[in-house]
């Protein structure tokens, strides 16, 4: 029996891509392929695969969101994370929401197969670029608080207007920027900081100097 694949990603793009690199696979089948988070949740109730590739970014429900409620749901299927995200924190959140692998975009047709099959079979597996990133972390072995982590002018700006109550297509109008940007510094901020809402980033801003 093949293994069971379902991809949850919003590019088309992305979606061939992983099609092609796998099409010719006898031991994998891709069963569905889903654009958003409501999709995916919708197709999981007919029916599950064996390994889920999940995208962090997605509209509605980001990959953050969806991971803890799949795992908990359906705790067979074995989640691989699927994205552009480099920072480490995205990776220890996602392993603590449950997933089994954690692969970038950029990934090869041996390494995404050689995921897919280690993850089914029980196992863990890290993209190898991002090993090195969390043995380099452990390596320093020191924690800063949210107030030591440098943010970029355009996260600063974008968390001044979080904390000014502008929701985000006020401030993707004011920065003339799309949402979809905005939606992403915003998730950056709150997984770089660890600040899981609006309340504790409106803290970090005033904390910063941001706001009066």
């Amino acid at each position: 029996m093949p293994i069971k694949l379902t991809i949850a990603d919003d590019h088309v793009m992305v979606i061939n891509g992983l099609k092609m690199m796998l099409e010719k696979q006898e031991n994998i089948s891709i069963i569905s392929t889903n654009i958003n988070g409501n999709e995916l949740l919708k197709a999981l109730e007919t029916e599950q695969p064996d390994v889920l590739l999940l995208d962090i970014q997605m509209p509605g429900m980001t990959g953050l969101e969806l991971s803890p409620i799949i795992t908990k749901t359906y705790p067979a299927i074995k989640i691989i994370t699927l994205t552009n995200f480099e920072e480490s924190h995205y990776i220890k959140q996602m392993i603590r929401n449950g997933v089994s692998g954690y692969l970038l975009k950029n990934t090869n047709q041996e390494t995404l197969i050689q995921a897919i099959e280690t993850v089914y079979n029980g196992g863990q597996f890290i993209d190898p670029q991002m090993q090195k990133v969390l043995l380099e972390e452990s390596l320093l072995g020191k924690k800063v608080s949210a107030y030591e982590i440098p943010l970029t002018n355009r996260e600063k700006e974008i968390l001044k207007l979080i904390a000014e109550e502008k929701s985000n297509q006020q401030i993707a109008d004011e920065l003339f920027i799309s949402l979809r940007t905005v939606e992403t510094h915003r998730l950056n901020l709150s997984q770089k900081l660890n600040i899981k809402n609006t309340a504790g980033l409106v803290k970090e801003a005033i904390k910063r100097g941001l706001i009066q």
